[in-house]
Order: C-alpha cells, then sequence, then structure tokens
C-alpha cells in the first residue's frame, strides 16, 4: 500500500511548492487594453454576429462555462466551443490587426 501511495505522490509533484496565478504574474508581460476599442469592437461583432456577442457576453463577462452558456443560449457544447473560438479570433483581428499577417 506504501509503495502504490509513493508512486502517486510521485506522478502529482510530490514535495513540489504549489504555485499560483499571482506568483507568475509578474513573469507576463502586462498589456493594457484599450477599453474604447474593446467596446467598439464588441459592438460590431454583437451587430454582424448577434448570437456570437451574446457568447462573449455570458462566457467572459458572465464568467459561464461551456455548459453554462450553450444551456443559457440553448446551443450544445461543441456549438459553444466552436462559436467560442471564433468570436475570439474575430475580436484580435479587430483588436490587433498586426496579428492577421
Amino acid at each position: 500500500m506504501d509503495h502504490a501511495r509513493g508512486r502517486e505522490a510521485a506522478k502529482r509533484g510530490d514535495g513540489m511548492k504549489p504555485i499560483t496565478l499571482l506568483d507568475v504574474a509578474g513573469a507576463i508581460p502586462s498589456r493594457g487594453v484599450d477599453v474604447i476599442a474593446l467596446d467598439d469592437a464588441l459592438t460590431r461583432l454583437a451587430s454582424l454576429y448577434p448570437e456570437q456577442g451574446r457568447l462573449v457576453e455570458l462566457r467572459y463577462f458572465g464568467g459561464l462555462t461551456i455548459e453554462e452558456t450553450g444551456e443559457a443560449m440553448g446551443l450544445s457544447p461543441a456549438t459553444v466551443k466552436r462559436q467560442w473560438a471564433v468570436a475570439r479570433a474575430w475580436l484580435l483581428a479587430h483588436l490587433n490587426p498586426e496579428a492577421k499577417a
């Protein structure tokens, strides 16, 4: 039994110090967000693709999971994942035109 417990503990980082996102936050360069540009992009996305605009509201601002968003919108989790990926790509392209290249 002790051997099995030791093997399981070793698989899960036995003895390693846990870290949090706050511990590594200093390692990530901070990028300022242009709130006006973000609002403009979200407004445009919602006017062109209302379902994706709603999805961004629920996922990003509402903090809902894929499953919760699907339930709220009457969509399958797979559809939510696809639309979330498309909406993020669309926003990235409109917030950072250099990313298109």
